[in-house]
């Protein structure tokens, strides 16, 4: 049996793996405990009792500060705050923070995880812009230049570009690593109130309010379930090696933003709103390439 370690545990990732567990979709990987490394765990077992398990172990901590961590067989780092509200206070310093937590974590994983296998949750957005006529992103794409983008898009990428670099770098001492660079995902923990358009959206709807679409060109995403994302995540990690893979982790099947403010009115008996001409020649497209990941799955 096997226990499973998540850093940054309270957030969307983490609690979509607790809740997977909890449900018994954990089993097939004979996980038997998950310890979840959190700043406030009593605050946040006050204010999400449903999460209390015999088999679920909260610790108190800092990525960016502790000394020490516990052993585990399956490592999932998510340790990082995709908040646009924290990059709009202080980009730079979430940027910082996010490099921080992974210097420290590599830096304790040799003495605690040297036998571990352990994936670092990245992001699509350290491809850069994606080019309108690539309709799916491989993992060997290179990287677009990101100057041009507004500074909480830019810090966020360069925070995961440079956190890649110090995994990748961390193959040299024999940690057995993987990147799963994440897209688009939904599911019942997925934040209503921050700058996601399917949780904004499915807020409107729930409160029987019309949902409001601002975008004034195409925007193409695609959605991968909170279930599909933690399995993907947990084989990307089986699958690590101090080669460092790396695995694009979303759904491959794009769809219009357009298309999904209209799947979720039409669900909650709303209407949609939009407030722009809509210039269908621009493309705003986010939607990876699966092909590697399906391998392993």
């Amino acid at each position: 049996m096997k226990d499973l370690l998540i850093i940054g545990g309270t957030g969307f990732f983490g609690k979509s793996i607790m809740d997977s567990f909890l449900r018994k979709k954990l089993d097939k990987f004979q996980i038997k405990n998950l310890i979840v490394l959190s700043r406030s765990a009593e605050l946040f077992l006050e204010q999400n009792p449903s999460f209390i398990s015999p088999n679920i172990k909260f610790l108190n901590g800092d990525i960016t500060l502790i000394n020490k961590l516990p052993y585990a067989d399956i490592v999932i780092h998510a340790a990082t705050s995709s908040k646009q509200i924290n990059y709009i206070q202080n980009s730079n310093r979430e940027k910082e923070n996010t490099e921080k937590g992974v210097s420290n974590y590599l830096r304790l994983a040799k003495t605690y995880h040297k036998n571990s296998k352990i994936v670092y949750c990245s992001s699509g957005a350290v491809y850069g812009k994606q080019p309108s006529d690539i309709l799916n992103i491989k993992e060997d794409y290179p990287f677009q230049d990101i100057n041009n983008m507004s500074t909480l898009k830019r810090d966020y990428a360069l925070s995961k570009r440079n956190a890649e670099k110090l995994f990748i770098n961390s193959g040299e001492d024999d940690l057995n690593i993987s990147i799963a660079r994440c897209f688009a995902f939904y599911g019942k923990y997925l934040p209503e109130d921050g700058h996601f358009a399917y949780g904004s959206f499915l807020k409107s709807a729930k409160k029987g309010s019309d949902i409001v679409v601002n975008a004034n060109h195409e925007v193409i995403r695609s959605y991968m379930s909170a279930d599909d994302m933690v399995n993907s995540l947990i084989e990307v990690a089986l699958h690590s090696k101090p080669q460092c893979p790396i695995y694009n982790v979303g759904s491959d099947l794009p769809i219009s933003i357009f298309s999904l403010a209209q799947n979720i009115a039409d669900e909650y008996n709303v209407k949609v709103v939009t407030k722009n001409n809509i210039d269908f020649n621009v493309v705003d497209r986010y939607v990876p390439d699966i092909s590697k990941l399906k391998l392993i799955l």
